[in-house]
């Protein structure tokens, strides 16, 4: 067998500098979307490698077991596409956009958008489901009411990742504790030091920047008016349809496995347009597999409206599927450890370590796009220098949490960015800006990592114990 040569720390970093730079020119300045820039890293990847003695029958089997730990998330996103196609047609999501706009008052659209969806993700356990759901509608109800898109997409994605964040139903939220080694349940209550004070402070940011647009921008009551008038005449609008939302957290309370649950929900969508709004069985096909197209006349609205169906779903399929199979192969050739193995001579304190790992699933979100990537990579890699410095793991699984599941919202080209794109219908470019929560929940985590605030250290038992003078 050909003797593997040891990785350079510069031919480590080369596939993550090609997706970056790549990433970046192609969508800021080319527009032409991240899976070419994946493909190039891939192959980048495949050629370091092959230079330091890797069979390509190795790296094959990484690309391969990169993809298998997405294949629960690309099921959801085909039936999540499904849903959309399915509420819009039963006329669930008009009739959300139709109380929306009737009962929440201009003044706290914004902070309430973020609120809501929070609610709904925190009760389900997915930002996907949640965005692609009551997000959709509070779009359309904050645009409709003259709030700028990218506003209304950063709060609603700031509530869709609270919730996606801080749930026991969250696959991220059970990821994250089983990887450094605390119970759920530890993980979670210790989520609440950083991620409570970062969501009010984002409601606090929303309500003070919605407040300036309430007052200078809103729409005419007459434009209102039409609105109610076009959802009016194209579907039937019952208070009954919104029991399919509570159904849909009842479902998740009781703990109903993820798939079985949204599959259950895309039928009641289904259910909900043969008796309510008449659509044909053919027209449902069509609803569920390409999308619903909507002609209200409102242009505003059929532009929100006119989404969903599998074959939407299918860019971001393939941009998840090369993102894992790229976190595959930098497994398989050592780069990310080659990285992290970099990183840790330089950490001195636990301040800096905790910066060392925030930073490193940034880097990873960065370098892949992929949440589940960046959540796992520096909660496996880390555990030995939290263990070594007395800090308890679940101080390890918060801070994996705010850089991979929320933190990874702040980059372009990430699968949670670019399906954000696709199910609200803004520029992650235009809506990054927005997304307070994610900015403040790595922020909260630096600050507690060089003050010590809310850490928590082992005890010689091994039981942790919260420590809230441990020095930096």
């Amino acid at each position: 067998m050909k003797e593997k040569k040891k990785l350079p720390l510069l031919l480590a970093c080369l596939p993550i500098l090609v997706v970056i730079v790549m990433g970046l020119m192609s969508v800021v300045k080319w527009k032409a979307g991240m899976h070419t820039p994946l493909i190039g890293s891939i192959i980048v990847a495949a050629l370091v490698g092959k230079y330091i003695g890797i069979s390509w029958d190795e790296m094959e089997k990484g690309l391969v077991e990169g993809v298998s730990r997405a294949l629960p998330a690309l099921f959801i996103m085909l039936i999540v596409g499904t849903i959309i196609g399915s509420w819009i047609a039963g006329g669930i999501i008009p009739t959300l956009i139709y109380y929306g706009l009737k009962l929440i008052s201009p003044n706290v659209l914004v902070p309430a958008a973020a609120l809501v969806t929070a609610i709904v993700s925190l009760s389900t356990g997915t930002s996907f489901t949640s965005l692609a759901t009551v997000g959709l509608a509070l779009m359309a109800t904050g645009v409709s009411m003259g709030f700028p898109a990218p506003l209304v997409a950063g709060a609603v994605i700031s509530g869709a990742y609270f919730g996606d964040k801080l749930s026991p139903l969250s696959d991220t939220t059970n990821l994250a504790p089983a990887m450094v080694g605390c119970t759920l349940f530890e993980h979670v209550g210790h989520m609440l030091w950083d991620t409570i004070p970062a969501f009010l402070i984002s409601l606090i940011m929303y309500y003070f920047i919605g407040l300036k647009y309430a007052t200078s921008s809103m729409v005419q009551p007459e434009q209102i008016q039409a609105i109610f008038t076009g959802l009016e005449n194209s579907f039937t609008i019952s208070p009954l349809l919104l029991l399919i939302p509570i159904i849909t957290i009842i479902l998740a309370i009781k703990k109903v496995p993820a798939i079985p649950a949204l599959v259950c929900v895309s039928f009641l969508g289904v259910l909900c347009a043969m008796f309510f709004q008449g659509v044909s069985f053919g027209g449902i096909l069509n609803a569920v597999t390409s999308g619903y197209k909507s002609n209200t006349e409102i242009a505003m609205v059929d532009s929100l409206l006119s989404r969903g169906g599998i074959v939407s779903m299918g860019g971001t399929i393939i941009l998840l599927t090369f993102a894992t199979a790229l976190g595959g192969i930098l497994e398989k050739i050592g780069s990310l450890e080659v990285i992290l193995n970099s990183i840790m001579k330089r950490v001195k304190s636990n301040g800096q370590l905790m910066l060392a790992t925030l930073f490193s699933g940034l880097a990873i979100a960065f370098a892949t796009g992929a949440q589940l990537l960046a959540v796992i990579v520096p909660a496996r890699m880390f555990v030995p220098a939290f263990k070594e410095r007395n800090l308890h793991p679940k101080n390890l699984s918060r801070a994996a949490e705010a850089a991979g599941t929320v933190g990874i919202n702040l980059v372009p080209w990430s699968v949670p960015a670019i399906f954000a794109h696709n199910i609200l219908g803004v520029e992650p470019i235009q809506f990054i800006p927005y997304i307070f929560f994610a900015y403040l929940v790595i922020i909260i985590n630096a600050i507690y990592g060089y003050t010590g605030f809310s850490i928590a250290k082992i005890s010689e038992d091994g039981v942790g114990s919260a420590d809230l003078n441990i020095k930096a």
